[in-house]
């Protein structure tokens, strides 16, 4: 197959590349690297990325960001942030790229486990994360030439743990190859409009 990923040489995305670049062939974008680059939060970038690339067999994307700030401190255009990158950014990626996205492909959208299980600081991140949950469930049921959508979530990995341990008090880290396994489900399987948890609570 020829896979898209978009954030390829993130954490999660660098795992999931190495993986499926075993048997496929890979083509990463991303702001600032990879083999094109585009910005996430800009349909027109994602236009001229397909129109560069052509068509593809699967879309992953591992990117998008949210604004992480108490409650009260966040302020309207704070939630634009996520709004435009994360939630729009992968809607667009969806709407665009079907024109793209060859008979049988699959979109495989990423959030994560504050959609269930919100922690302090998260309810702009919890917000989106639940928007693209919906959004897929519903895109499913309509898209057409067999395309199918997958979102997967995950919790604090493994490999993020330095990082963001202090905002999931008592999780339990969630093994690299566990998610991978994820994006294997979507891509590989059958499933579509389906919320790949890769979490048992937390």
């Amino acid at each position: 197959m020829k896979i898209l990923v978009i954030g390829g040489n993130g954490t999660i995305g660098k795992k999931v590349v190495a993986h499926f670049s075993k048997k496929h062939e890979i083509i990463i974008a991303g702001r600032n690297s990879g083999d094109v680059t585009m910005d996430i939060a800009d349909s027109k970038s994602i236009k001229e990325m397909f129109e560069s690339i052509g068509t593809m067999d699967a879309i992953l994307c591992i990117a998008g960001e949210a604004k992480w700030a108490p409650f009260d401190e966040l302020a309207e255009e704070d939630y634009y942030i996520g709004l435009r990158s994360k939630l729009m950014g992968q809607v667009n990626l969806v709407r665009i790229g079907q024109d793209y996205l060859n008979a049988g492909g699959s979109f495989t959208l990423t959030t994560g486990i504050l959609a269930d299980y919100p922690v302090v600081m998260t309810a702009s991140a919890a917000m989106v994360n639940g928007g693209i949950h919906s959004f897929a469930k519903a895109a499913a049921l309509e898209l057409k030439n067999e395309q199918r959508i997958n979102v997967v979530s995950s919790g604090l990995v493994e490999d993020a743990v330095e990082k963001y341990e202090s905002y999931f008090p008592g999780h339990n880290p969630i093994p690299m190859k566990k998610v991978i396994n994820g994006y294997v489900k979507s891509v590989e399987g059958k499933g579509t409009g389906e919320i790949i948890r890769m979490y048992d609570n937390c």
